[in-house]
């Protein structure tokens, strides 16, 4: 069996896609449920944020692996195969372990050293093992990633600057204002990226009043007042759109929030101000058609993305060595897992000798029966010299060609030789 990764992120796919890829923690079990179903999936990780849906399996068969992953992506998101199986990539052993382990460190994020994926993908692993699609392969993997993750960043000044969504989506918009301050900034949701956003304005120096709004009361006050805000009631909404200068939207609904219908009489009453909303939610909380009307303007991930890889920094000159950890890390999970493959293997060649020592003592046992307590003893311990002595070359060979080709063959030339 192979560990498999198949799965598409914001730099494979455009985001309208990527929308409907997209695996919300609501229905995270139900999804877990239906690739368990799968005919070559044993154990089962979804990784879905907002940049990536990827699908970690223990497979069968690789390209059956990958089959069932795709009908599941077409299913989830009621698009056919064909519209996006070309814009799909699959990796299998070597190529899975050091994509994930990339993903971890935050090398394959749109800001570069990110620290939020390090969390999501070890909520991933802890939602799989809860609904017990997660088994013994893909634990040991997600618990390495992890932890080589965290070497890069302690190893490292990846992190060096802005490396959060959150951080880069304020940011963003004080590039494209020119400065927060002053101006009234509402956060539209209080989940984790929306607090987030609300920590990074409350820390800035020049930013302006906070608003935060959110469809539970609770968490809209609770939030508002650990960052010096104020909270907005759902209903009042539309009244914090006319003062709002900037909206930061990321919320986890499956659907808009925000219509063009919504915000036409927010702008008339407006006055001619203009609007910055930055809508960071995948889904998307704004409908893109907002952009279009008359003093608004609109951003998305995709601008999120861009303008992330434009403010990189000094943090380039840490890719080469974050990479040298990913792969020494890579190499390190590797030969354990050969180990750990080969382990039972030696057991089970040593048990198949042990069991044909026994049963010829016992086919001889009448011709034994004469001896006496010192001279059975005897017997035992030559016959068990011989195997052992026996056993001994196969082995050390096969513990020495752990993680090559070589000592893959050797393998199962031994399978089918002694039948294990």
């Amino acid at each position: 069996m192979s560990v498999v990764v198949v799965g598409l992120n914001h730099r494979t796919v455009p985001l309208p896609v990527l929308e409907l890829m997209t695996v919300p923690s609501a229905r995270l079990p139900k999804a877990l449920h239906d690739l368990s179903a799968c005919e070559h999936l044993s154990e089962v990780v979804v990784v879905s944020t907002c940049l990536r849906t990827e699908v970690y399996a223990v497979a069968h068969r690789y390209h059956g692996a990958v089959s069932d992953v795709r009908n599941f992506l077409a299913a989830w998101s009621g698009l056919p195969p064909e519209d996006f199986a070309g814009d799909l990539y699959d990796y299998f052993d070597e190529a899975a372990v050091a994509h994930l382990f990339r993903v971890s460190a935050g090398l394959d994020s749109a800001v570069l050293g990110e620290g939020e994926i390090l969390r999501q993908v070890g909520d991933a692993w802890e939602s799989a093992r809860q609904e017990a699609a997660a088994g013994p392969v893909l634990s040991i993997l997600f618990r390495h990633a992890i932890e080589a993750g965290k070497r890069v960043r302690s190893e490292t000044a990846i992190t060096r600057g802005t490396t959060s969504l959150s951080q880069a989506a304020v940011a963003l918009a004080g590039a494209q204002l020119g400065s927060l301050s002053g101006l009234t900034t509402l956060v539209m949701g209080a989940g984790e990226m929306g607090e987030a956003m609300a920590q990074a304005l409350a820390g800035g120096l020049e930013a302006g009043p906070l608003l935060v709004a959110n469809r539970t009361w609770s968490k809209a006050t609770e939030l508002a007042a650990r960052c010096g805000g104020r909270a907005v009631d759902w209903s009042g909404l539309p009244a914090a759109l006319i003062q709002a200068d900037v909206l930061l939207a990321s919320t986890g609904s499956p659907d808009l929030l925000l219509e063009s219908s919504d915000l036409e009489p927010v702008m008339a009453a407006r006055a001619g101000r203009p609007l910055l909303i930055v809508d960071i939610a995948v889904p998307r909380d704004v409908d893109p058609a907002v952009g279009d009307l008359p003093g608004v303007t609109l951003l998305d991930m995709d601008d999120l993305s861009a303008f992330a890889a434009r403010a990189l920094d000094g943090r380039r000159q840490e890719v080469p060595r974050a990479e040298e950890i990913v792969a020494e890390e890579v190499e390190r999970y590797m030969g354990r897992s050969a180990e750990r493959y080969v382990a039972p293997l030696v057991a089970a060649l040593h048990v198949r000798g042990e069991e044909i020592r026994v049963a010829e003592l016992a086919r001889h046992g009448r011709r034994l029966s004469g001896l006496d307590e010192a001279q059975v003893r005897a017997v035992e311990a030559l016959t068990r010299g011989i195997v052992a002595k026996l056993l001994h070359e196969p082995t050390v060979n096969l513990k020495a060609g752990v993680g090559t080709p070589a000592g893959e063959q050797l393998a199962q030339a031994l399978r089918q030789l002694f039948d294990l």
